[in-house]
């Protein structure tokens, strides 16, 4: 039976972790450090750490592999953007944006998820297109519903119109392109990554809809969401650069749910929220500060769930 939510979860340790300028040119959640690049790694890997640390605590499985100091990937520590896992044993590869997150793609990592037995059965790659300056960054791109094979994607430079359809046909997945826009002193700019602004869990949606401008294509979407019997939990564009859209369902080795957001962004959801999402399953705040405002992703993006 297909499920929308899996128990393990890969995360990368940094060792290197810091502000990438390649990713700053159209991820406008990044902010610059105030801290020398010391400080700021072993901020993020005491963030890290923490975050791993209470996953685990909550009978969630957590796979750590550390990133190697060489080549420099100072991203490394969101691995959902380079690869996804599927229940049939099939993993896709992504073309990405910036030229140093492309060393993040190891064929170690590969290997020691196999030997911890998720099967490889299918690899589909699509990192070809980066020669095209054509990009689909996973999970960051695509919001999978995998329970109702509906995928929604905001379209950006990140994120190709042609390589989602593609995805979509490979994968067996009802295609929903839209554009999604934030606003950037005073201009309304593309979001850079879907995952931002959206999440879809087992029984509902927590969605910027403020986000996406054209009427007809905010419509779509919510007709999708509803029509697949989610509640629609709506958050405020304010709410979204708190990373609240970032966010991801998991459950435990109990199969109990928990939702796993930042720490930033349970602060700013307001008390109807928080219980509309509690009725659902645990939230799980965890404290990320350093890593989500130089990074510019958060506790979503620093999961790769293995299926």
């Amino acid at each position: 039976m297909t499920k929308q939510t899996t128990n393990h979860i890969l995360m990368i340790e940094p060792v290197a972790f810091g502000f990438n300028e390649e990713t700053a040119a159209n991820n406008y959640f990044q902010q610059r450090p105030d801290a020398v690049a010391g400080q700021v790694q072993n901020r993020a890997l005491t963030e890290f750490r923490g975050m791993v640390e209470k996953l685990r605590s909550h009978g969630i499985d957590v796979l750590v592999i550390r990133d190697t100091p060489v080549p420099h990937t100072p991203d490394s520590i969101f691995p959902n953007n380079w690869v996804s896992f599927h229940a049939d044993g099939t993993i896709a590869l992504y073309p990405m944006f910036a030229e140093n997150r492309r060393p993040e793609r190891r064929d170690d990592i590969l290997q020691a998820i196999a030997q911890e037995g998720f099967a490889i059965y299918n690899k589909v790659d699509y990192t070809a297109a980066e020669t095209a300056n054509r990009f689909l960054e996973g999970t960051g791109s695509i919001i999978l519903d995998r329970v109702n094979r509906y995928a929604y994607a905001a379209l950006s430079q990140r994120t190709d119109k042609e390589l989602f359809l593609r995805f979509c046909k490979d994968f067996g997945y009802k295609p929903l392109a839209f554009h999604a826009n934030q606003t950037v002193e005073g201009k309304r700019l593309p979001i850079y990554h879907t995952n931002v602004m959206m999440c879809v869990a087992t029984d509902y949606a927590v969605i910027c809809l403020d986000a996406i401008d054209d009427a007809e294509e905010r419509a779509m979407v919510c007709e999708a969401l509803t029509g697949t019997g989610k509640e629609v939990v709506e958050i405020t564009e304010e709410q979204l650069h708190c990373f609240a859209g970032n966010l991801l369902q998991v459950e435990n080795d109990k199969g109990e749910l928990f939702l796993v957001m930042s720490q930033s962004a349970y602060d700013s959801l307001n008390k109807n929220q928080l219980e509309r999402l509690a009725s659902y399953n645990v939230i799980l705040p965890v404290a990320i500060h350093t890593i989500e405002t130089l990074g510019g992703g958060s506790a979503r993006c620093m999961m790769a769930e293995l299926f």
